[in-house]
Parts: C-alpha cells; structure tokens; sequence
C-alpha cells in the first residue's frame, strides 16, 4: 500500500506547461522539491524563469549536465537553426527534439525522489498539442514509471510505490492555460521559446511560441510576455 507521503519532486524548466504542472502538484497538497537543468540549452532565459517559478517550492534544484557534448539537436547545437513558421507539427519528429532527454531528466528526479522520501514525481508532458516528441506520450510514461519501481531500492524493498504524475498530459494548450489561471500561475514569469532573441524575448515563431500563443488565443487570454514580433 502506498505511503501518505506529501512529497513530490516536480520538474520545471520554467515554461509554461512545467509551471502548470508545478501548480497543480501544489493545489494537490505535495510539498515541492523542483528540479531544474543547465543541460547545454541556448539560451539561459528559462532558467532564470524557473528560478522565478519556484518560489514556494520547499527546494529548488539546478542540475548542470552537458548534454550539448552530444548534439543532435537544434536546442544543443548553435549550429543547427530552429525551424520557425511549422503548420503540421506532428507530421515528424522535429531537430529540437533532444535525445533521451526526458529519461534523462526523469532518471535524476527518480534519485532524488528516493532521497528526499517523495514517491510521486511531476512532469509537464503534455501529448496533445505538442511538437511530436516521442518522449511526450502516456506509454512512454507508463514505461518509466514500471521501470522506476524495478531500478530503486525503496520500492523493490516495499517501501512504496513511485508514480509518475502527468498532469496535463491530455489536456489542449488552451485549457493548461485556463487550469494554471484557475489556480493562480502567472504566466508573465514564464519562458517558452526556443530562440529568443539577444533581449530575451520570445520570437512568436517557433513551434512552442506557436502553441503558446494559439493557447492563449483559444482560451480567450491575452499572453502577458513581449514577444520580438511585437
């Protein structure tokens, strides 16, 4: 039977859907340890907007990792563009797909989560409208969650059950939106783009600028962040 535990590790990049998430965990009376990654990305915006974030998590963690040491993707790589202006976004798996990332990310939450005594880990997946990345979708979930309760020595010795929370897996862009508004998210304080500009704003051009901005159109919201275009 699974403990009572009010603990959860949340992973926040500082987007929009991990902010959300992070939300959401805490409406769901978890006290919040929040994890996020210097892994390499492009820029450091999210970063500074996860940091905004997560005030009021009981911790906050920043993990460096190189994973620009591998390359591979558009987010890694400052040689490789990224795309702008995609009207069919789940047609291919794009260039800012970073390999295994999610699995990385989740390995290290699954750590730490062991650590701190949390059996329950929230990410911001979501595979509704999204860019079509493979490690966005429920069974790619439930796999890690199974393979989490055979790798860790809490839960092969029973001492709980480890589940990993997708809040916001199934939900549109518009209605994360409109939940996180519910709930008190300021969106202001978030960061989605993958290539902002030298002043850090958003290009509106990219696939998650696109699927931000079509979320706040959607929901009948007016998106609080500058973007470059405007």
């Amino acid at each position: 039977m699974k403990p009572l535990s009010k603990k959860a590790v949340v992973l926040l990049s500082g987007g929009l859907d991990s902010a959300t998430t992070l939300a959401i965990a805490k409406k769901d009376g978890f006290d919040c340890y929040a994890m996020t990654f210097r892994y390499g990305q492009r820029h450091a915006c999210e970063i500074t907007c996860a940091c905004r974030v997560a005030m009021g998590a009981v911790q906050h963690r920043i993990v460096d990792m190189d994973l620009a040491a591998f390359g591979g993707s558009a987010l890694t790589d400052a040689t490789l563009d990224v795309p702008k202006d995609r009207e069919d976004m789940a047609s291919e798996i794009p260039i800012t797909y970073v390999p295994a990332r999610n699995t990385i990310f989740l390995s290290y939450a699954l750590a730490w989560a062991e650590i701190v005594g949390a059996w329950d880990i929230y990410i911001g997946v979501n595979a509704t409208d999204y860019s079509g990345y493979p490690d966005c979708r429920p069974e790619y979930i439930e796999a890690f969650e199974k393979m989490a309760n055979l790798a860790t020595a809490a839960a092969v010795e029973g001492k709980g059950r480890y589940t990993i929370q997708t809040p916001i897996i199934q939900m549109t862009k518009a209605q994360i939106i409109q939940t996180g508004t519910d709930i008190g998210v300021d969106y202001s304080m978030t960061h989605s783009c993958y290539d902002p500009d030298t002043e850090g704003r958003p290009c509106g051009r990219c696939d998650s600028c696109q699927l931000r901005l079509k979320g706040f159109a959607e929901a009948g919201l007016t998106d609080p962040v500058e973007y470059a275009h405007e």
